[in-house]
């Protein structure tokens, strides 16, 4: 089998390997204080410095020092059922049979964690405020049962986005401020699936990709107050990746055995740029309203161009549309140290149905969430929230093909589930 035929058996699966979800691989979790308010608070809340995140303006809200350290637990339970997923066999026909095989059990790791730490510092007494956050605006952890009868499409995926954020933030006047950012974003991807060989009586082969990137983006944002008002919007753009690294595939046999190789390649990715809209009403108030409205350019994410070394590109659609979400929520001062919160999110997935994926079950969601705040001190802060996110039920049913059009395969499953977090911060004033 030569080279070329070689990289046929790998690439195509390699090219669908990375699921863009504004849920499934977008984290909301940036705040424990905003997960119990629904993300409501969002660009105008800036109670906090994880407005660094939200809306980097919002920083001139905060006094001279302010400082959020935040955890958040992921306790997510799905599965795939069987709707009958096929392989061919390259004999006269090209016939189907089934793959076989277990349902993965549920493969997210329990719990998922995800931390984030801001801080903010006023420059003396001047007008400027600058930040520093930490955080994984990105990421999937999903490894499958050994066994899993969706193996030829994903056994395990695990992406990881960190994002360094230092800020810069004006208060032009009593009423009026403006932030800027820039992100640092390190990607790490590992990515595993099954190959099948010529005959269903052989064991499966392996394949591995492994890739990383370094990349740059900015966001801005603006906040305004009127009375008991107050208004935010931010920006953040996309961030253009281009990973670099090696897959490696294993256990071919018989003709494809010449496809057992491990060569460098390359891969752009674009994760999408997003603007967020925010209001909230009662500043100063002991009672106050919330909402959010968020947009994300999924759209940008059209195709996957994988780039091996010495072979030509190989180019895999992926038609996403633009997904989106809003929230509603409220806080009330029960008294100056308790607060207590309350919120809803509903959040889109820009996937069209022939290109889901079991590397990230995902659907829309509806999120029902709650929070209480506790003022140790002047200084000290402490919040903890809940939230249960239903996923509505998705179909899959796609078909990749392998080894030039020797084989294909068609993961065919409906998937279900839901996630339970708890979230925890601890905020330093000054």
């Amino acid at each position: 089998m030569s080279r070329r035929v070689a990289l046929l058996s790998v690439l195509p699966i390699f090219a669908f390997a990375f699921p863009a979800h504004a849920s499934g691989l977008y984290l909301q979790e940036q705040s424990a204080k905003d997960l119990g308010r629904g993300f409501s608070g969002g660009a105008a809340s800036a109670d906090d410095a994880s407005t660094i995140f939200f809306n980097p303006a919002g920083m001139t809200e905060l006094g001279q020092v302010n400082t959020s350290i935040n955890a958040q637990e992921l306790f997510v339970d799905t599965k795939q059922s069987n709707n009958g997923s096929t392989r061919t066999v390259p004999v006269a026909g090209n016939p189907s049979v089934a793959t076989g095989g277990n349902s993965g059990g549920n493969p997210f790791k329990q719990p998922v964690t995800i931390p984030a730490g801001y801080a903010s510092f006023r420059i003396n007494q001047s007008p400027i405020w600058i930040g520093l956050g930490v955080s994984t605006p990105y990421g999937v952890q999903v490894k499958y049962n050994d066994g899993f009868f969706g193996r030829y499409d994903s056994t395990n995926s695990d992406v990881r986005v960190i994002n360094i954020n230092p800020s810069i933030a004006w208060k032009v006047n009593d009423n009026v401020s403006v932030g800027a950012g820039l992100d640092i974003q390190q990607m790490d991807v590992t990515l595993e699936s099954a190959l099948p060989n010529l005959s269903p009586l052989q064991a499966d082969g392996a394949l591995k990709v492994k890739g990383d990137d370094l990349a740059f983006g900015w966001n801005v944002g603006i906040l305004a107050t009127e009375g008991k008002f107050r208004f935010g919007a931010s920006y953040r753009s996309r961030v253009k990746h281009s990973l670099t690294g090696y897959y490696q595939v294993t256990g071919l046999a018989g003709p494809l055995a010449a496809g057992n190789v491990r060569l460098s390649a390359s891969a752009p990715i674009t994760l999408p740029d997003s603007a967020t809209i925010s209001a909230m009403y009662g500043v100063g108030q002991r009672f106050r309203l919330m909402a959010t409205a968020k947009w994300f350019n999924w759209s940008v994410f059209q195709q996957i161009a994988i780039y091996p070394n010495g072979a030509s590109a190989a180019i895999s659609t992926q038609n996403y549309k633009d997904a989106w979400s809003g929230a509603l929520g409220a806080e009330y001062d029960v008294s100056p140290r308790l607060t207590l919160r309350a919120g809803t999110l509903y959040d889109t997935t820009p996937t069209v149905d022939q290109y889901r994926s079991t590397r990230v079950p995902d659907g829309n969601r509806t999120w029902a969430t709650a929070g209480v705040g506790y003022k140790v001190n002047k200084n000290v802060d402490v919040n903890l929230s809940y939230a249960h996110v239903f996923i509505k039920t998705e179909p899959l049913n796609r078909t990749d093909t392998l080894y030039g059009g020797l084989i294909s395969t068609t993961t065919s499953s409906t998937n279900t589930g839901n996630a339970d977090e708890v979230a925890a911060s601890l905020t330093f004033k000054l």
